[in-house]
């Protein structure tokens, strides 16, 4: 029963192994980019969106994290449409339009087996704008199956940082010789963990640096509620949903 537990604890200690410099470069263009004001923008599709959302309002997470959620893009108003809409070539670009992604900021695209349009349209779209665009998917899932893309690139071929979560072809971990199908993804789980430990790093860039993290508390401990308001007011014109 804990075999998945037991894997992903493996795949956590590859991922510190292999993708330790990746993440630290990553860490301090973003550190940068909030000590100039800038936004990180998050944007996955289908369950890729949960990581948008794991950072975003976070109790101990950084404030200037804007997740770039597209209904039709997610689950719950129909998964196997929003799978079609996610094959889509320039289908993510009007939705894109109604946000400030400007010039400094960051952008990170999710996209574990990198090969649809939207994903790719989504870092090519904030290359356009002037921003770094940094990417989470697994390079060997991507090798493996052709790009959807009308320019033949995959996401890792489309952004100026990757960082691989080393997810395996299918994003499923486990098989069983009853079982026909390999079972229990691990994107999810793999993915939180990297942006957590980067966020974590991030705060730790700036403190260090003698600045003073934007990092709220949790809104269930007493007084938060000020400290977290005044960090809303400064970032509230940027992220639309801090309202």
């Amino acid at each position: 029963m804990f075999r998945y537990m037991e894997e992903v604890q493996k795949d956590l200690e590859l991922l510190q192994e292999n993708q330790a410099e990746s993440m630290k470069k990553a860490v301090e263009y973003l550190a940068e980019t909030i000590s100039n004001d800038g936004i990180i923008h998050v944007f996955g599709a289908g369950h890729s969106h949960l990581l948008s959302e794991e950072v975003f309002y976070r109790s101990g997470g950084l404030v200037p994290v804007n997740p770039l959620l597209e209904e039709s893009l997610m689950l719950h108003e129909g998964a196997v449409q929003a799978s079609r809409n996610e094959r889509k070539h320039h289908y993510i670009r009007d939705f894109l339009n109604q946000h400030s992604l400007e010039p400094g900021d960051a952008l990170i695209v999710i996209s574990t087996s990198g090969r649809n349009p939207v994903p790719i349209d989504a870092a090519e779209y904030g290359k356009e704008k002037g921003l770094t665009v940094i990417a989470i998917t697994s390079i060997d899932y991507s090798k493996s199956q052709p790009s959807r893309h009308e320019s033949g690139r995959r996401l890792y071929e489309s952004v100026d940082m990757v960082l691989d979560n080393l997810c395996r072809r299918g994003d499923a971990l486990l098989t069983h010789p009853n079982v026909p199908e390999p079972y229990a993804a691990t994107s999810t789980v793999i993915g939180a963990v990297i942006l957590q430990t980067m966020f974590a790093g991030v705060i730790e860039h700036l403190a260090e640096n003698g600045e003073e993290p934007p990092v709220f508390l949790s809104g269930n401990v007493d007084g938060a509620d000020e400290h977290n308001q005044n960090l809303v007011e400064k970032y509230k014109e940027r992220i639309p949903l801090l309202k």
